[in-house]
């Protein structure tokens, strides 16, 4: 078979969308595991030998009495027992193993297809940075957890959402390239309607980048009334933090205020925008596109509200989380779809 040809195209992009399914999952096994309350309890951090679990109760126990110096266990769970333990030690485990699986996924099938000159040596240097920042995106998701394991039993909301973003951006990157090579371009020339589209992708991976400061300060389970936050349209203490700009990021009030603006502002825009946009001589892909972001779009603002009126059960702020991936996948597709028209 020769260098990128459809059939070498196809193979490679299938091994990257396979990786970005991975990154999918692991976002949402991520989301799981804050949200139980999880995060927390492995408190070392080793990349080789963490690949197994405790195998003996000797080895559980001396992973709980590792837990038991955290001041998660001294402030939160006190009251847990080696098998309470174990209940949040799994997910944690799962999450990090996860992770690796992915580095394995990539790696492998990365090495093979080089070895057989699938992939051109000039592109080497592109698919080892994805390899790369997946790496780094297991150190940053170590300095995150080392933030709750100091004094405060809660990671700092500006590590997670870096860890986050983070993550959002690695699968961008590898879904952008295999949608590369699975889709010439239908033309030359950019749609009139692409830069719209990509200040509408701006605008949804901010309003996720708020999301990731409401988790990590929790500040979904205030307010939890809409559309006025208790009393309020704009609640008191917004502008408590000196100086001002801390509010929009330390404030659990502000930072809540400013999700649902931005929330219902991209929901707002993405009506729009499908209403609008002209479908002639648009691709079938590209077509079909825009009627499922506005569909998705209208299924996140449904569990976003859902999520805070019933004070953020897990399922629904799972759900929530994985919509808002989806949202940002399609949106991509619609990007790559209206460049080159």
């Amino acid at each position: 078979m020769q260098v990128n040809s459809p059939e070498i195209n196809r193979k490679i992009a299938q091994w990257l969308l396979i990786c970005c399914a991975l990154v999918f999952l692991m976002v949402i096994l991520g989301g799981v595991t804050r949200l139980t309350g999880s995060g927390l309890s492995i408190v070392d951090w080793r990349p080789v030998t963490g690949v197994l679990p405790p195998l003996s109760e000797e080895a559980w126990q001396k992973t709980f009495e590792m837990y038991q110096q955290s001041p998660e266990f001294r402030e939160v769970n006190s009251q847990m027992d080696v098998h309470d333990f174990k209940g949040i030690f799994w997910l944690e485990f799962l999450h990090r193993l996860l992770g690796r699986v992915i580095g394995i996924v990539f790696l492998v099938p990365f090495l093979y297809f080089a070895a057989k000159g699938y992939i051109a040596r000039k592109e080497w240097p592109k698919y080892s940075l994805m390899f790369v920042l997946g790496g780094l995106q297991g150190v940053l998701g170590w300095y995150m957890v080392k933030s709750g394991l100091v004094d405060n039993p809660q990671v700092s909301q500006y590590r997670l959402t870096a860890h986050l973003v983070a993550a959002f951006l690695i699968y961008a990157y590898m879904f952008w390239v295999a949608l590369s090579l699975l889709f010439q371009p239908d033309g030359h020339a950019r749609h009139p309607w692409y830069a719209r589209t990509l200040a509408l992708a701006t605008l949804i991976s901010v309003t996720i980048v708020s999301g990731g400061f409401v988790a990590g300060l929790k500040a979904g389970k205030v307010f939890n009334t809409f559309p006025m936050m208790g009393e309020h349209w704009l609640p008191p203490g917004s502008f408590a933090l000196e100086p001002w700009w801390r509010n929009l990021f330390d404030n659990i009030a502000t930072v809540q205020f400013n999700h649902r603006i931005l929330a219902i502002t991209t929901f707002a825009l993405i009506v729009a925008y499908c209403l609008k946009i002209p479908r002639n001589g648009l691709p079938a892909r590209v077509k079909k596109s825009i009627i499922a972001l506005l569909h998705t779009a209208s299924l996140q603002v449904v569990l976003g509200i859902a999520t805070l009126l019933l004070v953020v059960p897990i399922p629904l702020a799972v759900a929530h989380q994985g919509v808002a991936m989806l949202l940002f996948t399609i949106v991509l597709f619609l990007c790559h779809g209206l460049r080159r028209t």
